[in-house]
């Protein structure tokens, strides 16, 4: 079965953003410091590794606000995988672009992209989408790209999780220039006590 895997670039202080994420990029002020390890995506090094294992992902579940702020990514995330936006409401005549599509149930949304998948892992990207997966039970490993920057305000990673906690285990450190990446898959989710 496709793993659910987030994928998020994140400040010392857990923001995932500058405090001014507009439309375009989304990285606001000083947000855009969190992406400068894609810089070397193209090297052989351990940041080119890392890009190019979360591209040989098979499908994409985005937070509604992720996906609009990316500008809905024009249809295409990478390599024509479908991506599945989970959202809280659907206007109608509202069409995504290319292989996107609005999923308002967290559960069925997982398991459309698992079977997208197939026997490769799910991407998943946004704050709202992987709390609400993480809440769900269903989020499997976390890819946190760690870059050495406090940036005071913005945009926090993990806000609204709720009281019950969750046990990580540490399964990979790469350390790449710009970029600690660290891979933890989920062990005990707080309602398996």
């Amino acid at each position: 079965m496709s793993r659910l895997v987030l994928y998020m670039s994140m400040s010392l202080d857990g923001f995932i953003t500058g405090p001014d994420d507009g439309p375009g990029l989304g990285l606001g002020r000083d947000g855009g410091r969190l992406f400068n390890w894609l810089d070397d995506r193209e090297s052989p090094g351990v940041n080119g590794q890392v890009y190019r294992e979360l591209l040989a992902t098979g499908a994409v579940i985005s937070g509604r606000r992720t996906f609009e702020l990316a500008g809905r990514w024009n249809g295409d995330h990478h390599d024509g995988v479908p991506i599945f936006v989970l959202t809280h409401h659907v206007d109608n005549g509202d069409v995504p672009p290319g292989s996107a599509q609005f999923v308002t149930d967290v559960e069925d949304c997982a398991e459309q992209a698992r079977a997208a998948a197939g026997d490769r892992a799910v991407m998943v990207h946004g704050a709202g989408a992987a709390q609400a997966l993480l809440r769900a039970g269903l989020l499997d490993e976390m890819e946190i790209h760690l870059i050495p920057v406090l940036l005071g305000e913005g945009r926090l990673l993990f806000d609204a999780l709720g009281p019950d906690h969750t046990e990580l285990t540490l399964v990979r450190v790469l350390e790449g220039p710009g970029a600690l990446h660290l891979r933890y898959v989920i062990t005990k989710r707080g309602s398996e006590r």
